[in-house]
């Protein structure tokens, strides 16, 4: 006997709705970059094509970039080498406390991050060579960032399948570092991958927070273009919005190509 399900072509209506939301979003996007390349946004294309919002974005805020992008990728590797271990603990322990722990985690993502900047400033603000280093700002983007990738992989960690593929491997007499780092670690890549984009988006693009913990000689990208924006010309916002666009899309398809790579390659707990 057959239990196999036959495919059904979607609504016509779906592909329209999908296509109506994906303009809706891409729309604005497009026309803020295009906004970067004319000479003046309020005539059009009437006023000319030029290059020269770019030249001066470029000179103005290019230390942004590769800050930037340290940042994330050390943001990115602070939450994985906390996160995973923090995620297990929570996956496995019935401890009513940590169980309480585990709500409180996600406290930075429900208050504004303007909030949780004025805390580690009260807490901290005071060790001057740290409050005016990239170090401050790390911090407070792992703050931010971490319960994403708590929760994800604690999400992985509940499988059931992970129960069994433990207790077999402690059956065959691993030791708790074999079984973490070459059984369960392996197991869930892919969801690890998924909360490390998730991770790096996050980070590079957080502004409320980073506009409270920076200083004028530690900006990022996001502070940059609130300054561009600042300087009354749409052009230069704009052209910024493109080099944001150059900078991030590149990584973001990467980091999608390794969590595909991993899925492909282990599958998916």
């Amino acid at each position: 006997m057959s239990y196999g399900f036959k495919k059904k072509i979607p609504s016509p209506w779906l592909f329209i709705l999908t296509i109506v939301t994906l303009l809706f979003i891409c729309i604005p996007m497009v026309v803020s970059v295009m906004a970067g390349f004319v000479q003046n946004y309020s005539v059009g294309l009437k006023s000319g094509l030029t290059y020269r919002w770019f030249e001066q974005v470029w000179a103005v805020y290019s230390g942004t970039i590769g800050w930037s992008i340290l940042l994330a990728l050390a943001c990115v590797v602070v939450t994985v080498l906390i996160g995973v271990p923090c995620a297990y603990a929570f996956a496995r322990s019935n401890n009513r406390w940590l169980k309480v722990l585990d709500e409180f985690i996600a406290l930075p993502i429900a208050i504004p991050g303007l909030a949780s900047a004025l805390a580690l400033i009260l807490a901290y603000g005071h060790i001057q060579w740290f409050r005016q280093s990239y170090w401050f700002i790390l911090i407070g983007h792992v703050v931010f960032t971490l319960p994403f990738m708590i929760k994800t992989v604690t999400a992985a960690f509940k499988k059931h399948e992970l129960f069994a593929l433990e207790e077999a491997a402690r059956s065959l007499g691993a030791n708790f570092t074999t079984r973490f780092l070459g059984v369960l670690v392996p197991a869930i890549l892919p969801s690890i991958i998924a909360a490390c984009l998730m991770v790096f988006t996050l980070s590079i693009g957080e502004f409320n927070l980073t506009w409270m913990l920076h200083t004028p000689m530690t900006r990022t990208l996001p502070v940059g273009l609130a300054d561009s924006y600042a300087s009354m010309r749409i052009e230069v916002g704009s052209a910024y919005t493109f080099i944001f666009f150059l900078v991030i899309l590149p990584f973001l398809y990467g980091l999608q190509t390794v969590a595909t790579y991993f899925q492909r390659r282990y599958g998916t707990f």
